[in-house]
């Protein structure tokens, strides 16, 4: 059997282990494995969310509204848009798939952060396509222009806040980029961790109709983070009509769950909530910027809600991941993108100490 010879060039996504198979792996029970790998909610679910999520149990045999009209409508008004402005997804990475499908060929090119989220090459290699990376690990605007001039890129991937690291341009360093940009080019501003970014800063908040200004700009934002949905999987594409109108044209038919739509509806609602796990999260990560500097520790200003270490070559990311894995802590391994880091999502402050605890051991020794 002959597979399509693009799919001998795709790196398969590394997503964090999950708990059970550190439980099976060491022996640690449960309650003692402590996960701040995968950037989720530390709250977990919205108390509200959970209740919708039980009323809801009983109509899982019934198809979703595949409209999503509610849900739609609900963003609509959150960020001042038009229902008609708005594309659904199984998370914001299901969105990326739609855009690459319904763009990119084996003649096109699209341009990147060198160090961001993987899926934007996943997608598209899948269908051909030429990867261009920035030379710099983190976002700078100069190079993005130059890139862009030189190589005219299909898509550009501006990842604001970035994922895996961190790093986050300003509002006004965005839009340096987008009106260099020109109208056969799309643009997309992937927001994923924004409310982080807003929180800490107001000068890196981006709202999508900032974005709608222009006819070549899609802004992506999901439920799976400040709003602890993350296996809910719900994500959102937000551009002027015409673009969701095209990529709309890849969607599967009922490609989000009753209980997602349900879930993602009611979290919008739970406001106290998401300020509850910002205010968490702006105390805490604190903590981790004072452990960096009391250790010479390199990190990441981070705008996101969690913080990347970087090691010089007194200590090796794998072998600090790989020991705080046997203690049932798991945290991100950075070496997979070339680099001597790792990523740990902030946690409660129980969580936090016990991170902290262990990783003392290690770099005290």
């Amino acid at each position: 059997m002959k597979f399509n010879e693009t799919l001998n060039d795709i790196r398969l996504y590394e997503a964090g282990k999950p708990i059970e198979l550190v439980v099976r792996e060491f022996g640690i029970e449960p309650s003692k494995v402590v996960k701040l790998a995968s950037n989720e909610n530390p709250l977990g679910t919205p108390p509200s969310v959970a209740k919708v999520l039980s009323e809801n149990a009983t109509k899982a045999h019934l198809y979703p509204d595949d409209s999503m009209y509610e849900l739609k409508d609900s963003l609509a008004k959150k960020y001042e848009v038009d229902s008609k402005e708005i594309i659904i997804g199984a998370g914001s990475d299901q969105v990326l798939e739609f855009i690459s499908r319904s763009l990119l060929s084996s003649n096109d090119s699209v341009l990147m952060s060198k160090v961001t989220f993987a899926m934007y090459e996943v997608y598209a290699k899948q269908v051909g396509a030429k990867i261009i990376r920035t030379p710099s690990f983190v976002h700078k605007v100069d190079e993005f222009i130059t890139y862009y001039k030189e190589y005219k890129p299909k898509i550009v991937y501006l990842c604001i806040p970035n994922n895996p690291i961190g790093d986050c341009l300003t509002k006004k360093e965005a839009f340096e980029i987008i009106d260099t940009i020109d109208s056969d080019t799309l643009v997309v501003v992937d927001c994923a961790y924004m409310e982080y970014a807003a929180y800490k800063n107001s000068d890196y908040f981006i709202a999508p109709k900032d974005t709608l200004k222009y006819d070549n700009v899609i802004y992506l934002g999901t439920f799976s983070k400040a709003y602890g949905l993350g296996g809910m999987r719900v994500g959102y594409g937000i551009a002027k009509s015409y673009i969701i109108e095209q990529i709309a044209k890849m969607r599967p038919p009922f490609n989000i769950s009753s209980l997602s739509l349900a879930g993602a509806i009611e979290a919008l609602k739970a406001e106290d909530f998401l300020e509850k796990s910002l205010k968490l999260h702006s105390e805490q990560i604190v903590r981790y910027e004072d452990f960096a500097r009391n250790n010479n520790i390199e990190y990441i200003d981070s705008y996101t809600n969690f913080i990347t270490y970087m090691f010089d070559d007194s200590y090796n990311s794998t072998i600090i991941a790989d020991a705080l894995l046997k203690q049932g802590v798991i945290i991100r391994n950075l070496a997979s993108y070339g680099l001597n880091a790792i990523r740990i999502t902030i946690g409660t402050q129980m969580q936090n100490d016990r991170f902290f605890e262990e990783i003392e051991l290690l770099i005290k020794r």
